[in-house]
C-alpha cells in the first residue's frame, strides 16, 4: 500500500526524531561540529539515526507462492467464465505481495479482459485506471494517434445488460371473450386517463388479473388509481409505453415515479425501460449519489451499475465525499448484489486499497474491509480480508480485534499473519512467546526471509544479528536487515562498515528509507557533499518526501545541508555530470541533474536525462514523471514531440512512438528525433533491411548537434548494430570513438568485438577496464564471466550475486554446472533460493526442465504453470508445459 505505515511497537528500535536546526548549523560554509552538544558519539548518533521496525504489510504472502500460482493456473484452465476474474484478482494479490508491479498490472488487465459481467468490467477497468494515476497524458497522446485506451473510457452500461422479455406478460394479450371492454379509464384525482385495456393488462400479471380476471375491476370501465403514487402525466406515459414499448423524452423525475410504480405492479418490461433510461441520465457524482438510493431501493441493476461507474471513475477523489462512503459502507448483502452483482469482493478489494492508500487508519478503511469480509466467498478471499483488516486494526492500536482477525487468517492457512500475532504478543509484554511463535513457524515450513526478520525483533545481541544475516541470505530484497546492521555499526562508530552495509542494498534497490538512513550516516560523519547528493536523489524520486517519520520535509533538510557545500557554477555541474556519467554513477548523476534544474536552463533536456537514469535504476514511475516534466518544459515543438514519442515507446506503444519521432524529424532534424526513431525501429525489427535503416538514422543523429553524453550513447548503439550485421571493423571504430568521449559502457561492446575475433583474453581485459571504471558494475562482472574459464566465471558470478542478488543469470549458470556434475538436488536448491524471493520465468523454466529430467512430473508441472502465470505466451514454456502435461499420471 502506498501509504501503509509501520506500527509503533518494539520500542527499542524507535529512536527519537530530531529537530534539524539542533544538529545542522546554517551559517554558509561552516563545517564545524554539528553542535556543542552533538558530537559524534554513540548517544548523539542515536538522536537522529533511526531504524523503524518493518511493517506488517496487508498483502497475501503464501509460504509457497509458486504452488499457489500453479493452482490458480490449473483452475483457470477449467473454470467457468464467471470465476476467471476472481482468479486473476488472486493472482494479482500474490504478485503484489512479491512487489512485482508489472505482473500485478498484467493480472489486473487479464481480469478486465476476461470479465464475465458488466460489474467486473467496471471494477477492473477502474482499478487499472487507478493504478495508472498520473498517466492521463498517455491517453491524450494515444488520442492524437487515433488510438484509445479502452479501460479509461466510460462504458455504455445499459448495452451490457441483456434485454429480458417477460413471457408471462406477453400471454396477457389473450383475453376472455366475455370481457368486451376495449378501453379502461384510470382516474387520478379529477383527471381521467384513457388506456387500452389489453395493452395495460399486458404489462404485468397483476394488471392482467385486475383487468381480465375475477376482480371487480375487470367489469369496470372506470378505475381509481389515486392512491398509488402515480401522477396523471406518469400514467399517460405508461399508457404510451404499453402501446409503443418505449419511453421517449421522459424527464428523470418522471422516470423515477414510473419506476416505483412499475416495481409495485411488477411491470418488468416497464421497469427495465425506466432502469435503462435513468442509467443513461447519470452524468455527475451528485446524480449518482441521488440515483443510487433509488436503484438500491427499487432493485434497478442497470441504474445501480451506471452510478457505480461514476463513483469508480472518480477514484480516489470520490472517497472524500461522505455520501459516497456511506453508500459503500452500509450496504447489506442484497444491496451489494444490486450495486455490484457478483463482483462485490472485487469492488471492496479496490475500495479498501484506495482507502488504505489515502489513510490506513481511517474509519472508512475499516468499513470497506468489513464489507470485504462479508463479500468473501472462498477461504482464500477470507484469509486476505481478515489479514488486511488485522493490519489496519493493529495500526489503530485496536489490539484485541487485530489479534482475533490474525488468528482467523492463520486458521485459514495464511502463515504470514503469524507475524501480526507475534507483534501483538510483544506489545502485550510477551516477548518470549513472540520469539517462540516465530521459531515454531521456522521449524515447521521451508523458512522465508521475513520469518527470521520478524523473529529478530524479539531477541538481542548476537541472536538478533544472526537472524538478520539469515533473513538477508533467504531474501536479500528485505531492507530492514541492512538498515539495522548499518545503524548498529554506526553506533559503534565504525563509519566505513556502516556505509558499506547500506551501500550493499542501494547497489541494487533504490529504496527511499535506505537513502534516508545513508543521508543520516553522512551527516553523522559530517560528509555534507555526500549527504546533499542523497537528499537530492530522494527529492528526485519523491518530491514531497518527508523524513524522520514524516516530521521534516526533505526539501527543508536539503536547504540546510546545502549551506555547507560549495556552490557549483553551471560549468561545474556539467563537469560533475560528465564525471558521474562516465563512471557509471547513476545516483551521482541524478543528484547533479537535480541541482542543474535549479538554474532554469534547458529544463526539458535535463528532465529527459533524468528519466533515462531513473529507467536505468529501475524506477519506472519516477522516470515517467520526469518524461512528462520534459514535455512540459520542452523549448520547441520538435523537442516536445520527441519526449512524447519516448513516453509512448516506454509504455509499449512502439508504433505510435515512431510516428512522433517522424513528425519531429519533419518539423526539424535533431539528434534526439533520429535517435528515438532508430531505437524504436531496432527494437521492433532487426532484419537486414531494418538494420540498414537504423544505421542510417544513427549516422544522421551523429551529424546533428548534441553533447558528448548522448553522442557516446549513439556511437555505442551504432556499434551494436554493426556487430549484429557482422561488420566488426566498423563496430570497433564506433566503440573506440565512444570511449574517446568517455562513454565507459562502450568497453562492453568492444569486448564483444574482441570475443567475436576469437580474442577471448582481449575481451576479458576490456571488461576488466569497465569494472575498474564503473561504480555500478554488477552487469560488467556478469558480462566478463562469459570471457573466462570456469573457475574465474564462478568467481565473477558470485560477485554479481553479492552486488545484485536480483540478477538471475548467475543462479541459472551455477545450477546448470551443478546439474552437469550430477548434483541434481544442489542444482534445484540453487534455483529455489532465488525463486523464493523473485518470481522469474527463466528460473522457473530451468527448474521445471530439471524436474522433468529427474522424472518428477508433478513438480515440473507445478513450475510450468507458475511460469505461465508470469508469461502466458512464452513459447518454450508452453511447449514444455504441453510435454510435461502429457506425462501427468
Amino acid at each position: 500500500m502506498r501509504a501503509f505505515l509501520p506500527s509503533d511497537s518494539c520500542k527499542e528500535t524507535q529512536l527519537n526524531a530530531i529537530n534539524p536546526q539542533s544538529w545542522l548549523q546554517v551559517e554558509r560554509g561552516k563545517i564545524s561540529k554539528l553542535s556543542s552538544s552533538c558530537t559524534t558519539t554513540s548517544s548523539s548518533i542515536e538522536s537522529f539515526i533511526k531504524v523503524p521496525e518493518p511493517p506488517i504489510v496487508p498483502f497475501f504472502k503464501p509460504v509457497d507462492y509458486v504452488e499457489v500460482l500453479a493452482q490458480i493456473h490449473e483452475e483457470l484452465e477449467s473454470c467457468s467464465l464467471q470465476e476467471r476474474s476472481n482468479l486473476y484478482l488472486l493472482q494479482f494479490q500474490i504478485f503484489r505481495g512479491l512487489g512485482e508491479t508489472k505482473l500485478m498490472r498484467r493480472s489486473l488487465r487479464s481480469a478486465w479482459q476476461k470479465a464475465g459481467t458488466v460489474h467486473e468490467r467496471l471494477v477492473f477497468g477502474a482499478w487499472l485506471k487507478y493504478e495508472k494515476q498520473g498517466e492521463e497524458l498517455i491517453v491524450d497522446l494515444l488520442a492524437t494517434c487515433n488510438k484509445c485506451a479502452q479501460e479509461f473510457g466510460p462504458m455504455d452500461v445499459a448495452s451490457q445488460f441483456p434485454v429480458e422479455v417477460d413471457g408471462a406478460s406477453q400471454e396477457t394479450v389473450v383475453t376472455d371473450g366475455e370481457k368486451s371492454l376495449k378501453n379502461v379509464n384510470f382516474w387520478i384525482g379529477d383527471e381521467k386517463i384513457v388506456c387500452r385495456r389489453q395493452k395495460i393488462a399486458s404489462l404485468s400479471a397483476p394488471f392482467h388479473a385486475m383487468l381480465n380476471g375475477y376482480f371487480n375491476e375487470s367489469l369496470c370501465e372506470d378505475i381509481d388509481l389515486s392512491e398509488n403514487n402515480i401522477s396523471p402525466l406518469g400514467l399517460r406515459t405508461i399508457s404510451v409505453f404499453s402501446v409503443t414499448g418505449c419511453l421517449s423524452d421522459v424527464p428523470p423525475d418522471l422516470l423515477l415515479e414510473i419506476l416505483v410504480f412499475a416495481n409495485k405492479f411488477c411491470c418488468e418490461r416497464l421497469k427495465d425501460a425506466c432502469d435503462r433510461k435513468l442509467a443513461s441520465s447519470v452524468c455527475t457524482k451528485d446524480d449518482a449519489v441521488e440515483l443510487m438510493e433509488y436503484a438500491i431501493e427499487e432493485n434497478s441493476p442497470v441504474l445501480a451499475a451506471s452510478c457505480l461507474q461514476i463513483f469508480l471513475h472518480e477514484l480516489p477523489d470520490c472517497l472524500n465525499d461522505e455520501r459516497v462512503v456511506e453508500i459503500f459502507s452500509h450496504a447489506d448483502r442484497q444491496q451489494r448484489l444490486i450495486m455490484a452483482g457478483q463482483a462485490s469482493f472485487s469492488l471492496y478489494c479496490l475500495l479498501s486499497e484506495v482507502a488504505m492508500n489515502l489513510d490506513p487508519r481511517s474509519d472508512k478503511t475499516v468499513c470497506f474491509l468489513e464489507q470485504l469480509i462479508e463479500s468473501a466467498e472462498t477461504d482464500r478471499q477470507r484469509l486476505l480480508a481478515f489479514h488486511q483488516l488485522g493490519c489496519v486494526r493493529l495500526l489503530r492500536k485496536e489490539y484485541d480485534e487485530a489479534e482475533s482477525l490474525f488468528e482467523r487468517a492463520v486458521g485459514l492457512g495464511h502463515v504470514y499473519s503469524i507475524a501480526g500475532l507475534a507483534r501483538l504478543g510483544y506489545i502485550k509484554g510477551h516477548k518470549l512467546w513472540s520469539y517462540e511463535k516465530l521459531s515454531s513457524v521456522i521449524s515447521s515450513v521451508n523458512p522465508l526471509g521475513w520469518m527470521y526478520q520478524e523473529r529478530s525483533l524479539y531477541c538481542e545481541g548476537d541472536k538478533r544479528w544472526e537472524d538478520l544475516e539469515k533473513a538477508t541470505e533467504l531474501d536479500p530484497t528485505l531492507t530492514y536487515p541492512y538498515m539495522y546492521r548499518a545503524a548498529s555499526l554506526m553506533m559503534k562508530q565504525n563509519v566505513q562498515a556502516a556505509l558499506g552495509e547500506i551501500n550493499r542494498v542501494l547497489g541494487f534497490k533504490l529504496a527511499l528509507e535506505c537513502l534516508e538512513l545513508r543521508f543520516c550516516l553522512y551527516l553523522a560523519n559530517e560528509d555534507y557533499k555526500a549527504a546533499l547528493c542523497d537528499v537530492q536523489v530522494i527529492l528526485t524520486l519523491s518530491p514531497d518526501y518527508r523524513m524522520f517519520e514524516g516530521r521534516v520535509a526533505a526539501s527543508q533538510l536539503r536547504t540546510l545541508v546545502r549551506e555547507h557545500v560549495d556552490h557549483w557554477t553551471t560549468a561545474d555541474c556539467w563537469m560533475q555530470l560528465y564525471d558521474s556519467w562516465s563512471s557509471v554513477d547513476d545516483i551521482g548523476s541524478l543528484s547533479v541533474i537535480y541541482q542543474m534544474l535549479e538554474s532554469g536552463e534547458a529544463k526539458g533536456v535535463l528532465y529527459f536525462r533524468q528519466s533515462l537514469l531513473l529507467l536505468r535504476l529501475n524506477c519506472p514511475d519516477a522516470a515517467m514523471r520526469s518524461l512528462e516534466l520534459a514535455c512540459q518544459h520542452a523549448s520547441s515543438e520538435h523537442e516536445r514531440l520527441v519526449y512524447e514519442g519516448w513516453i509512448l515507446y516506454d509504455t509499449g506503444h512502439c508504433e505510435e512512438g515512431l510516428r512522433k519521432a517522424e513528425e519531429s524529424i519533419r518539423t526539424k532534424r535533431s539528434f534526439e528525433a533520429f535517435f528515438l526513431k532508430a531505437y524504436a525501429l531496432a527494437d521492433s525489427s532487426m532484419d537486414f533491411a531494418c538494420s540498414s535503416t537504423v544505421i542510417s538514422l544513427l549516422e544522421n543523429a551523429l551529424k546533428c548537434p548534441s553533447d558528448n553524453l548522448r553522442k557516446g550513447q549513439a556511437l555505442n548503439n551504432l556499434g551494436s548494430v554493426y556487430v549484429d550485421c557482422g561488420n566488426l571493423y566498423l563496430a570497433a571504430d564506433c566503440y573506440i570513438n565512444a570511449l574517446k568521449i568517455r562513454h565507459t559502457r562502450a568497453h562492453q561492446g568492444l569486448a564483444r568485438v574482441h570475443f567475436l575475433r576469437n580474442d577471448k583474453a582481449g575481451a576479458y581485459e576490456e571488461m576488466t577496464k569497465l569494472i575498474e571504471k564503473a561504480k555500478n558494475n554488477a552487469s560488467a562482472y556478469e558480462k566478463r564471466s562469459e570471457y573466462c574459464d570456469r573457475d574465474l566465471t564462478k568467481a565473477d558470478l558470485e560477485t554479481v550475486t553479492q552486488l545484485d542478488p536480483l540478477r538471475v543469470y548467475p543462479y541459472r549458470y551455477r545450477a546448470a554446472v551443478l546439474m552437469d556434475s550430477s548434483k541434481e538436488k544442489e542444482a534445484i536448491a540453487e534455483l529455489s533460493r532465488a525463486i523464493a524471493f523473485k518470481a522469474d520465468l527463466h528460473l522457473l523454466h530451468l527448474r521445471a526442465a530439471f524436474h522433468e529430467h529427474l522424472g518428477d512430473v508433478l513438480a515440473a508441472l507445478r513450475d510450468c504453470r507458475a511460469a505461465l502465470s508470469i508469461d502466458p505466451n512464452h513459447q518454450e514454456m508452453l511447449e514444455l508445459h504441453s510435454r510435461v502435461n502429457s506425462h501427468e499420471p
